[in-house]
């Protein structure tokens, strides 16, 4: 019996004391525009993004976590921005942001509408910077000027 505590602690302390992993996603319309989305928790733009679900990799989290929160699909990893992985970057909990840059085509619109309350695209000398939820005015701006980071 004592083994089967030691197991359960040991698996507790790896869930809750480790990073949880989660793509971010700068959506690119064809016509150029960045796709935000305002979260309905704190009423602030936000890039779309998730966690990574138990089985997934972060091509079919982004290609997920689009269609939920946006209505698009997927056409195309770009790039990778960068890795976020600041324990301060999400206030509800540490975690890791891998950020890549993607096409998107369809309609817009939010699918998980209890997470989030509005779809938009920008274009890129309107994006609403400076109070973007989570790290992502870092990111977006990371994104603007080319760089890839690991932070």
């Amino acid at each position: 019996m004592l083994r089967l505590g030691q197991f359960f602690q040991t698996v507790l302390g790896i869930i809750f004391r480790h990073p949880v992993t989660g793509a971010t996603i700068i959506p690119i319309l064809p016509d150029g525009r960045i796709v935000l989305i305002r979260r309905h928790d704190t009423g602030k733009w936000s890039l779309p993004g998730g966690i990574v679900n138990w089985g997934e990799d972060i091509p079919t989290t982004v290609k997920r976590e689009l269609e939920e929160e946006t209505g698009l699909t997927l056409v195309k990893i770009h790039r990778l921005v960068g890795v976020y992985s600041a324990p301060d970057r999400d206030p509800r909990l540490h975690s890791i942001a891998v950020l890549v840059e993607a096409s998107v085509q369809g309609t817009m619109g939010a699918q998980d509408t209890l997470e989030v309350s509005e779809v938009e695209a920008f274009a890129i000398g309107s994006l609403p910077k400076g109070d973007l939820s989570h790290d992502h005015d870092r990111q977006l701006q990371d994104y603007l000027s080319g760089v890839t980071t690991v932070a």
